[in-house]
């Protein structure tokens, strides 16, 4: 169960930003059917997928969704979808991405027809309106301040959301401690509901979490969505020496994911593939396992775009790790505290 909501959740939730990409929506409805056999009822999504993103494709990850979803009895799955945010994207609404509450509420009903649902469980914003380090960037830089929509603003229109019955719960996404807190304060002052959980990118070599953002979510009984805990692969071990494998996403797409292309980043995968094999464990049992350790975690996102890698993901993200491999980890974790950010 989510914290603050209604919501049971599996720990695995399936993602699925490659489905109109690199995967058919034939791929796509093969997956859904295998991680439900599996026991997992979470599935989230976005208005911008699929990746990498462009004008000719968006839209096209939640008409895959859709198109299963018309065929399944709705109860007991749990769907969850993202408002672009600002910029970045000028097909989407014409570059009308300001998130106004009339935007909110015209992402929300578009969403709603391609899902082909009545109510959408878990409502995110996908990144924040105002100035904000993501995506890899660390460090915060007042030069780049630009006007928008504020806080308030998509609360209220979060707030006519549930109170529309056209989404259950909001959530925020790539977000910052100050973002946390005050989307809450603004709420309490409101008397409305305010965020449940903030899905942020977390994986052995992603931890800006682990800090002033874990305590706002411990103190608002928040949940951690983890996403890219494979970091876009890198910690499958399919890159290791340098290798490029045919049709893998960061040999398709040259600029995705830079955040986990470092060098750095490479040294720390090549550490825990050295430990991986000391502890008798593939590496993506390792970097699941770690996920699925964390207390603030409610659940990891993984997607593949092959079957058998998402069987082999579903499997390792529910590996328990031991003490002394958690150890281990975080004597790693000295060397490469956050190499990815």
């Amino acid at each position: 169960m989510l914290p603050g909501t209604a919501l049971n959740v599996s720990k695995v939730c399936l993602g699925t930003m490659t489905w109109g990409e690199q995967n058919s929506e034939a791929d796509a409805h093969q997956q859904l059917d295998y991680a439900t056999a599996q026991g997992i009822n979470f599935i989230d999504t976005a208005e911008m997928y699929p990746v990498p993103p462009n004008g000719k494709t968006q839209g096209r990850t939640e008409t895959f969704l859709g198109s299963w979803l018309a065929r399944q009895p709705r109860d007991g799955l749990v769907i969850a979808t993202k408002v672009a945010g600002p910029g970045r994207r000028a097909w989407i609404r014409d570059g009308r991405t300001d998130l106004t509450r009339e935007v909110i509420a015209e992402a929300v009903d578009t969403s709603l027809t391609r899902l082909q649902i009545e109510t959408i469980d878990l409502y995110q914003i996908h990144w924040p309106q105002r100035n904000v380090p993501m995506f890899g960037a660390t460090e915060f830089d007042p030069s780049k301040e630009k006007d928008g929509p504020p806080v308030r603003e998509q609360v209220e229109g979060m707030a006519t959301l549930i109170k529309a019955g056209k989404i259950r719960y909001y959530g925020l996404s790539n977000e910052t401690a100050w973002g946390v807190c005050e989307f809450h304060r603004i709420a309490r002052e409101l008397g409305v509901a305010g965020p449940v959980t903030s899905q942020n990118s977390y994986s052995l070599v992603s931890r800006g979490v682990d800090n002033d953002l874990a305590e706002a979510l411990f103190r608002e009984k928040m949940s951690l969505l983890a996403y890219s805990p494979l970091a876009g692969g890198i910690l499958s071990g399919k890159y290791l020496g340098g290798v490029r494998p045919s049709k893998s996403r960061y040999t398709l797409f040259d600029e995705l994911g830079m955040r986990f292309r470092k060098p750095i980043v490479h040294e720390a995968v090549e550490a825990y593939a050295v430990l991986a094999k000391e502890r008798g464990l593939t590496l993506v049992q390792l970097a699941l396992g770690y996920v699925k350790s964390r207390w603030h975690v409610g659940a990891a996102i993984i997607g593949a775009t092959s079957m058998q890698q998402l069987e082999e993901d579903i499997d390792a993200a529910q590996f328990e790790l031991d003490g002394e491999t958690l150890a281990a980890i975080a004597a790693i974790q000295i060397a490469y505290p956050n190499p990815a950010g």
